[in-house]
C-alpha cells in the first residue's frame, strides 16, 4: 500500500483565509485493513540552541550540555475524510474496514486562519538524543499573533514549516501506520497600512570635508619632484560640510518583492560652492532574528544585498526642495529597479522566534570643481529601523470589519522625522536648522535590541473569517526552500513535492 497527497493548487505559496484542498490517494495492491484516515494542516515553529560541549564518558566521547530545543503548534487542524460521518454512525466508533485493491481517493480541505494558536494546541513531545527518549518541557510563553512565514534560512536552529500530512491508521499493534507529508509555503497577509500621509522617517549623519592638498608633482626621469605650491590664479575653495539623510516614508515600510520607497538626500550646510560627487552606494537590508529555546536566547545577523555600486562618479546637481540650504538628491533610478529579493521574510513575531530589520545605506562621498575630483573619499554610513510587510493586501471586507472594531495602529516613530512642521516636510523638503560646519556627528538613532514579547494582541481576529472569502488580489512571489518531512515525522508512504 502507498498513500500520497495531491493538492489542487500545487505552486506558489499560501496564505490567510486561503483554501488548501486536494486529495489522498491511496494505492492499494490487495485487500487492506484500516480503522481511519487522518488530513491534518500543521504548522510548527522548532527552535535548538547548544550549550558547551564537554566530555563525557559515552560512547560517542562528549555530550552537549545545555542544548534546548522548543517547538511551538502554531496550526494544527484534523479531518477524518475516512470514515465518513454517515459510514461512522451505521457502523460505530472503534471499527476496522477492509478496502479492496485499487486506487481510492479521498477529497480533504481546510480554511487557513488569521492567528496561531500554540497555547492550545502545544503539547509534550518527545525528542530522540542519544540514544534516550527526553520529554520536551512544555513551553507556558506563547504569544497569538499573526500565524508567521514560512522560515527556514536558519537550518538546525530555527524554521517554521507548514505541512499537510495524511495517515493511514491500521488496527493491528504490530504493523506501522503509513503516512505522507506534503510541505507548503506560507505568506500572511500584511497588517491594515496607517493612511498615506507626507512624513518621513528618517537617519541623518553629518560629515566636514578637509581642505584641500595640493599634490606635489611627481619626479620623472628627466625631472626633479617639485615642491607642492598653489596657484594663485586658482581660487581657493573652502571645504564643504555636509549631511547625509536617507528617509522612508513615516511609519517606514517596506515591501515583499517591490522596490524600496527610499530617497537619499545630501544638505550642504556651508557656504562652499564645491561639487559633491556620488562615487559608490550600497543598500543592504539587514535582518535579526531572536531565537529562544527555553533559558537560551541568541540573536542571528543576516544581510540581504540590494544594491552594490562603485565607480558611479556623479556629480550631484539635482536639488530638491527651496531651503536656504542646497539640498541634493541622489537619483532613485539606482535602486527604482531592484525589487527587494524573494527570499526575505515580512518582519513577524512568534512565540520563540521573531525578526526584525534595518535598512543600511552605505554612501561614498567626494568633492571637488566642476572637472576634478579630490582623492578625499568618505563613505558615510545610516541606518534606519523598518517593517517589512508581505504585500498580500486584506481584503476590503477585512477591513470594514475592523472599522466598526478600534484598534491600535502602528504609532509613527517621532524620533525619526525629519525637524519641521507638526505635519512634517512635504517630500523633497526639510527644515531642519543645519549644525556646526566643523562638527560631525551622527543623528541616528539606534534601536534598542528586540526581543520576543510574553504578550502581543492579534492583528486580526479568527471570528472575522467565517464568512470572508479568499483573497482575490496579487500575491508575491515568496520562495523558501520546504524540507520534505518535518523533523520527528516517521512512517511508510511518501513525501510529496
Amino acid at each position: 500500500m502507498s498513500v500520497r497527497i495531491q493538492l489542487d493548487k500545487s505552486q506558489g505559496a499560501f496564505t490567510n483565509l486561503d483554501q488548501i484542498s486536494g486529495v489522498v490517494v491511496l494505492s492499494i495492491l490487495g485487500p487492506e485493513t484500516i480503522s481511519a484516515i487522518t488530513v491534518k494542516l500543521e504548522g510548527e515553529s522548532r527552535s535548538h540552541l547548544a550549550g558547551n560541549i564537554n566530555p563525557r564518558r559515552n560512547y560517542d566521547g562528549f555530550e552537549k550540555e545545555g542544548s534546548r530545543q522548543e517547538v511551538h503548534k502554531l496550526l494544527y487542524k484534523v479531518l477524518t475524510v475516512f470514515p465518513t460521518p454517515e459510514l461512522l454512525r451505521a457502523t460505530g466508533p472503534d471499527q476496522a474496514y477492509t478496502l479492496p485493491s485499487g486506487p481510492h481517493a479521498y477529497p480533504f480541505r481546510f480554511k487557513v486562519p488569521f492567528n496561531n494558536d500554540c497555547s492550545n494546541n502545544n503539547s509534550l513531545l518527545t525528542s530522540l538524543n542519544a540514544l534516550r527518549f527526553e520529554m520536551a518541557r512544555d513551553t507556558n510563553k506563547h504569544v497569538k499573533k499573526t500565524l508567521p512565514p514560512s522560515l527556514n534560512g536558519l537550518p538546525g536552529e530555527a524554521e517554521i514549516l507548514y505541512y499537510v500530512k495524511v495517515t493511514v491508521q491500521r488496527p493491528a499493534f504490530y504493523k506501522e501506520n503509513f503516512r505522507a507529508i506534503y510541505p507548503i509555503v506560507f505568506l500572511p497577509i500584511e497588517p491594515p497600512r496607517p493612511p498615506l500621509n507626507k512624513r518621513e522617517s528618517y537617519a541623518r549623519r553629518s560629515h566636514q570635508f578637509s581642505p584641500n592638498i595640493d599634490e606635489p608633482e611627481k619626479p620623472g626621469l628627466f625631472r626633479k619632484a617639485s615642491v607642492a605650491t598653489a596657484d594663485p590664479s586658482v581660487p581657493q575653495v573652502p571645504p564643504p560640510s555636509i549631511s547625509i539623510d536617507g528617509r522612508l516614508p513615516d511609519p517606514a515600510i517596506i515591501t515583499c518583492n517591490e522596490p524600496l520607497p527610499l530617497r537619499i538626500l545630501i544638505t550642504k550646510k556651508n557656504e562652499s560652492p564645491a561639487t559633491i560627487y556620488l562615487r559608490t552606494l550600497s543598500i543592504t537590508l539587514i535582518g535579526f532574528t531572536v531565537i529562544r529555546a527555553h533559558e537560551l536566547r541568541r540573536q542571528e545577523v543576516q544581510s540581504w544585498v540590494v544594491l552594490s555600486q562603485a565607480h558611479i562618479d556623479k556629480a550631484l546637481n539635482s536639488t530638491a526642495g527651496g531651503d536656504s540650504n542646497k539640498v541634493l538628491e541622489v537619483d532613485s533610478n539606482l535602486w527604482k529597479q531592484r525589487p527587494l529579493p524573494n527570499i526575505v521574510s515580512p518582519s513577524f513575531t512568534t512565540c520563540n522566534i521573531s525578526r526584525r530589520y534595518e535598512l543600511e545605506v552605505k554612501a561614498g562621498l567626494a568633492w571637488g570643481s566642476a572637472l576634478k575630483i579630490n582623492p578625499e573619499l568618505t563613505v558615510q554610513v545610516v541606518r534606519m529601523p523598518v517593517e517589512v510587510y508581505s504585500g498580500i493586501a486584506p481584503p476590503q471586507a477585512l477591513l470594514d470589519q475592523m472599522a466598526d472594531r478600534p484598534t491600535a495602529q502602528p504609532a509613527p516613530n517621532h524620533n525619526l522625522r525629519p525637524p519641521g512642521s507638526v505635519n512634517g516636510p512635504s517630500p523633497g523638503h526639510s527644515s531642519g536648522p543645519s549644525r556646526p560646519p566643523a562638527q560631525a556627528q551622527s543623528d541616528h538613532i539606534e534601536p534598542s535590541p528586540s526581543d520576543i514579547p510574553d504578550e502581543a494582541p492579534p492583528s486580526y481576529e479568527d471570528a472575522m473569517a467565517d464568512d470572508l472569502a479568499p483573497i482575490d488580489g496579487p500575491r508575491r512571489d515568496y520562495h523558501q526552500q520546504t524540507t520534505s518531512i518535518p523533523p520527528g515525522s516517521s512512517g511508510k508512504g511518501s513525501a510529496n513535492h
